[in-house]
Parts: structure tokens; C-alpha cells; sequence
């Protein structure tokens, strides 16, 4: 096994060599490819990109939006906690009657297997509807940053824009940074909007 690996390494180390005498001894001049064909972009490069975290910690609507979804969320476990009390509740009243005949007990039994059916039916229908909700909140959200992308772009020529999670990129220049004129720009329309 040890043999296999030291094998693929020196192979991998030998075709990287191959690669950088190949790139390095080169002297023949090549002619820079143009991607455009409309007046040059207004920076030398055609890439540029936000920082994700710092769009989640500064964008009016996305604080907004989950703020929304935060008291959705507390909703729904102040109802779970409603539900479960309830069953709770019903559990113990059965508990306290000491005296309860073999069809009372039967009775008791199906109608806290009931009760539990209906509130799982109910939490189930409660995290589906919160899902739904989420994912249409977020998918406004991005449509949103698309939209003024699209629009924030038209002056730029950048053929792409990435979005930069935290770990992604292990190196970018920040001269391509545009995540200030992001905030502001979707700020701005959102003020608007609201």
C-alpha cells in the first residue's frame, strides 16, 4: 500500500515538473484573447466578487427576513410546547382515575393514541408550511441580489460575479471587492421598495 502511494506521488511530482517547464520555457509570444466585443470593461478584470458573510450581516431585507423567519420560528415552538402540554395534560387526567373499567381504559388509551396522531400531524404541517415559507423568503432574497446584480453590472463588464463563502477562496485580491457597492446598491433599492 505504502509502495502504491510513494509510486503515485512521484509520478504526480513528475508531471508537475513536466507542466512547469512546459509553462516556463515557452517563447513564443501569444496574442491576448478579448471576450468582449463591446467597448473593454471598465477594470482589467472580468471577475469580481462579494463577501457573503459581510451581505448576511449588512442587507436591510435579509436582516428583516430573518427576523420574520425568527418569530415564525418561535411561533411554531411555542406551539409545540402548547401541544404537548395539552397531551400531557389529558395523559395525567387519565392517570389520576383510579377506578376505570376495562373499555374506560381502552377508550383512554385510543383517544391519547389519537391525540398524538394529530398533534405529529400538526407539527409536521407546521414545519412543512415553515420550510415553504423559507424557502420562498430566501428565494426573493437571491432574486433580489440577481436582479441588482444584473443591473449593477451593465456599466462593470465583469462576466462573473462570485459570492464568496467564508473557506472558498483561499486567496482573492481585494481590488475586485465590490461588496461595499453590493450592501449599498441593494440597501438603497430596498428602502425604496419598503
Amino acid at each position: 500500500m505504502k509502495s502504491g502511494t510513494i509510486i503515485f506521488n512521484v509520478v504526480v511530482l513528475i508531471l508537475i515538473g513536466i507542466l512547469y517547464y512546459l509553462h516556463f520555457s515557452t517563447t513564443e509570444k501569444t496574442k491576448p484573447v478579448t471576450t468582449h466585443s463591446a467597448p473593454g470593461p471598465k477594470n482589467t478584470s472580468s471577475i469580481a466578487y462579494f463577501e457573503t458573510d459581510s451581505l448576511e450581516n449588512s442587507f436591510d431585507m435579509l436582516k428583516d427576513v430573518k427576523k420574520e423567519l425568527g418569530k415564525e420560528e418561535d411561533a411554531i415552538t411555542s406551539e409545540k410546547s402548547r401541544m404537548e402540554k395539552l397531551y400531557r395534560d389529558k395523559y395525567s387526567r387519565y392517570q389520576n382515575q383510579s377506578s376505570m373499567s376495562q373499555v374506560q381504559s381502552e377508550a383512554a388509551a385510543k383517544d391519547l393514541q389519537e391525540t398524538q396522531k394529530q398533534i405529529e400531524s400538526n407539527l409536521m404541517a407546521m414545519d412543512q408550511r415553515f420550510q415553504d415559507l423559507k424557502m420562498r423568503k430566501m428565494t426573493e432574497v437571491k432574486s433580489r441580489i440577481e436582479d441588482f446584480l444584473k443591473e449593477y453590472n451593465q456599466g462593470k463588464g465583469y462576466s462573473y460575479i462570485f459570492a464568496n463563502e467564508p473557506g472558498f477562496f483561499y486567496y482573492r485580491d481585494t481590488a475586485y471587492d465590490i461588496t461595499g457597492d453590493v450592501i449599498k446598491g441593494l440597501n438603497e433599492k430596498y428602502a425604496k421598495r419598503k
